[in-house]
């Protein structure tokens, strides 16, 4: 007989694994080859681009924080001229479509959560893509009914949904902006027109791109001569974007929605060489952006709003906090010392796979498919019957035991009908998130996305196309029974996007935004620091760079060169499927903290990005 492995014995071991392999995949402590877990569930969208630490920056006024610098200078400069946050949030993400082409833009879509600080309320704006018309259920399936390759799905015309940033936007404007409209395009079209140099990360990123050189725009934009991509330091020059955001300055939207611009997105779109689309003109001409419930909960002291259904985050997320709360007393998921607790670990991972198996079961855009124990259109409620039915939710804490349950199960709530079948959606989101906080007390915390890095590689009058349909499920039908979040005409895919308000729960007053890219680990990235500033009262910064961790339903996944091999070889004895990847979160938050005299803004960027926090 063989002793049983001790936690040292297990830690030693994996200090001597630590030599990755071609895939990227580290070790793994189950029967599922790491292979079949990466071929199935895309880990991180966006390329690592090193960790540089970061301190807290505060503010009395307001303050803005972005993924970029040059955008969160755009939004200052908007916030000290007595913009609104919403005001500011337009004029930042015009930036970005041009400095951080790979994660969001124009092309793309996104969403928006605003507090008003006068109301205590918020609202919620909904810029998700929509599928064209033409767009069938066997969207990504080949001849013989087997999901296409994530690449030969995603890049080109067939993935491009209708892109919905921009009407968000200016809905939101129309509701909360004080500043003229054109205005807040200043900033980007005279960098479009005088270029910004490629960042370290941009470079890194253009670099490693293998799809985007197939397009000839994109490739004169991105790439000299040769096909190398432009040295970091090189000043970079969007004559076209500059035209196309000057038109939309002056036109609104309809600039794009309607005219030679959106013929030159559906001419790009149906006639892509390799892999043509369906997306129509009429499908931009009649897009919608949508004003919908946010869905808000209770956390202990606070009250946790996010964006219902076709974001799958706020449910998760809620779910999570919910089997957070059912832990016994006492249990952190960061420790006194700052490191990452195994109990707490232990707990965190589990809960995240009981949401991501309801979440992959059940949630879709809901003018489609009805929650369980609601019917379609319906808000998102925690009435008996639902998801965040606090019954059902206890009943699902009492899963979480001594040992990982690997992979859990889908619940079953008592108003489910089992009608729909657990789908695949490899999404690989790459995505922006900002938090603003203006002079008036009012707040933005937005998530946008062109859906993989660079989207569908298609650059059109000097944006990039999203590739968003790939965020619905390749697989329509499974045991008979359809994907909640199959392919359908109009419909907006599902999302992890997790744009986040913290509210007090009994005074209304601001307490933080925050959220994050990252596909669908945006979920556990959230939740992680929310729990680790709701309840074990750490600070915004120390939250945001602390290790990532969390599980997608599938493996355990610890952020790589983060978190020790000791803890790793604690929760492997658990029976956790443990693996250490690149967990290359965006998170962007501005927490409000009052003492008897006087409130603060603090800011926290992501040091394993690029962004900045700038308030007065």
């Amino acid at each position: 007989m063989h002793a049983k492995a001790s936690p040292a014995r297990l830690a030693a071991t994996l200090v001597l694994a630590l030599g990755w392999g071609a895939a990227g995949c580290a070790i793994t402590f189950a029967a599922s080859p790491c292979a079949r877990a990466e071929s199935s569930r895309p880990a991180q969208p966006e390329a690592a681009s090193g960790f540089q630490e970061r301190g807290v920056v505060r503010a009395q006024r307001f303050m803005a924080v972005t993924a970029h610098p040059q955008a969160s200078r755009a939004a200052f400069d908007v916030l000290a001229a007595g913009g609104s946050a919403v005001d500011a949030a337009i004029a930042a993400q015009m930036v970005l479509t041009l400095v951080e082409p790979q994660s969001s833009g124009i092309g793309g879509g996104g969403f928006l959560l605003h507090y008003d600080a006068r109301r205590h309320s918020v609202r919620a704006y909904d810029g998700r893509e929509t599928a064209p018309a033409a767009a069938g259920e066997r969207l990504f399936v080949d001849g013989n009914g087997s999901p296409l390759a994530f690449f030969d799905a995603a890049v080109g015309g067939r993935s491009v949904g209708v892109p919905g940033l921009l009407r968000m936007l200016e809905l939101a404007h129309a509701h909360h902006g004080r500043l003229p409209w054109a205005r807040l395009f200043d900033a980007a079209i005279g960098l479009a027109r005088e270029g910004f140099e490629i960042s370290p990360r941009l470079h890194r990123l253009l670099t490693r791109e293998r799809h985007l050189r197939e397009d000839p725009a994109a490739a004169a934009l991105y790439y000299d001569a040769q096909g190398h991509a432009w040295p970091v330091g090189h000043r970079l020059r969007n004559p076209a974007l500059a035209e196309t955001l000057s038109r939309i300055a002056a036109e609104g939207s309809l600039a794009l929605y309607a005219g030679p611009v959106a013929h030159d997105i559906v001419a790009a779109v149906r006639t892509h060489p390799r892999n043509p689309g369906s997306l129509g003109e009429h499908d931009l001409a009649f897009y919608r952006a949508r004003e919908r419930a946010p869905l808000c909960t209770t956390h202990r002291r606070y009250r946790v709003c996010g964006m219902p259904p076709p974001s799958s985050g706020a449910i998760a997320i809620a779910q999570m906090l919910a089997y957070w709360r059912a832990a016994p007393p006492g249990t952190r998921l960061l420790s006194a010392d700052g490191r990452l607790d195994v109990d707490g670990a232990h707990r965190f991972t589990e809960a995240a796979r009981l949401a991501h198996a309801d979440r992959d079961r059940y949630v879709a855009d809901t003018d489609f498919v009805a929650l369980p124990g609601q019917r379609i259109g319906d808000p998102v409620t925690a009435l008996p019957g639902t998801l965040l039915d606090p019954a059902y939710l206890a009943a699902r804490a009492t899963l979480i035991g001594a040992r990982s349950m690997v992979r859990a199960p889908p619940g079953a709530p008592a108003g489910a009908d089992n009608r729909t079948a657990t789908d695949w959606s490899p999404e690989r989101a790459a995505t922006t998130h900002l938090s603003i906080v203006d002079s008036r007390g009012n707040a933005v915390s937005m998530t946008s996305s062109i859906e993989n890095a660079f989207g569908a590689r298609v650059l059109v009058r000097g944006f990039l196309l999203n590739n968003q349909l790939t965020d619905f499920s390749f697989v329509r039908v499974r045991d008979g029974r359809p994907a909640a979040n199959r392919v359908q005409p109009g419909k907006r895919p599902r999302s992890s996007m997790s744009p986040t308000i913290v509210l007090h729960r009994t005074s209304g007053a601001l307490a933080l935004a925050i959220g994050s890219p990252g596909g669908p680990s945006i979920i556990a990235y959230v939740a992680r620091a929310l729990v680790e500033t709701l309840d074990d009262g750490i600070d915004l910064q120390r939250a945001v760079s602390s290790p990532n961790l969390g599980s997608r339903n599938g493996p355990t996944e610890l952020e790589r060169g983060r978190i020790e091999p000791a803890l790793g070889a604690a929760l492997a004895a658990r029976g956790h499927p443990v693996r250490f990847v690149d967990m290359t979160s965006g998170l962007h938050g501005i927490a409000r903290r009052c003492d008897a005299r006087v409130c603060r803004l603090e800011g926290a960027v992501d040091p394993r990005r690029e962004g900045l926090a700038l308030g007065r």
